[in-house]
């Protein structure tokens, strides 16, 4: 009783009692104990049997009993009683100590699954936070990349304007060279007129000369 109500109140000396059946329990513990229930179980019924077999005899006699008779009932049936309440007690001090060694386990379980879920709230909050840094960049790489589109179309269009002026200009340089080529023909033919003209002259004075 000492031992339940201990187990009742959370008290530092149940922790020691707890402690204490944990060693009990481990290795050749269990199977000591369930030996010495058994044979308290066993010395039990042999002392019903005995209480049993008495009442029998002092029904068989006809009510009449003997005052050993009477010491020898009393004392089998308080030593029935005392080993009958003391396995109740010690079948309710094991399974007190297996329910709490359960509740503490579990206890331990919720607050590891608390820590758990505290440590990824927090690196959920930190991620988004990080997701949000991440959605700030890409932003301005995509303003860069707009700016920079609208820079390589202006170019493109300088590109174009610039290749449209060289085709001009080449358009324009090859009606030179055509003109240059005319004008070069011409004077080559006009030379060509002069050296005759120069050469009817010179044949004119040569014939008044004579």
């Amino acid at each position: 009783m000492a031992l339940i109500i201990i187990f009742v109140f959370k008290t530092p000396l149940r922790k020691l009692v707890i402690m204490g059946l944990d060693r009990v329990k481990r290795g050749r513990g269990p199977i000591i104990m369930k030996t010495v229930a058994g044979t308290v179980f066993v010395v039990m019924m042999s002392t019903i049997y005995s209480v049993a077999s008495i009442h029998t005899r002092w029904v068989d006699e006809g009510g009449d009993i003997t005052p050993t008779d009477q010491i020898l009932l009393a004392q089998h049936l308080l030593e029935a009683s005392l080993m009958g309440f003391s396995l109740f007690l010690a079948f309710m001090i094991d399974k007190l100590h297996h329910y709490i060694r359960e509740l503490s386990i579990r206890r331990k379980t919720m607050e590891a699954v608390k820590k758990q879920n505290r440590a990824f709230e927090d690196g959920k909050s930190g991620a988004s936070e990080e997701i949000k840094t991440l959605e700030g960049e890409a932003s301005a790489l995509r303003e860069k990349i707009r700016q920079l589109e609208l820079e390589l179309e202006e170019k493109a269009k300088e590109a174009s304007s610039a290749e449209a002026n060289a085709g001009a200009l080449k358009k324009q340089s090859e009606g030179f060279l055509l003109e240059y080529d005319r004008l070069l023909e011409e004077n080559q033919n006009l030379r060509s007129q002069l050296q005759s003209l120069d050469r009817t002259l010179s044949r004119s004075d040569s014939k008044k000369v004579s």
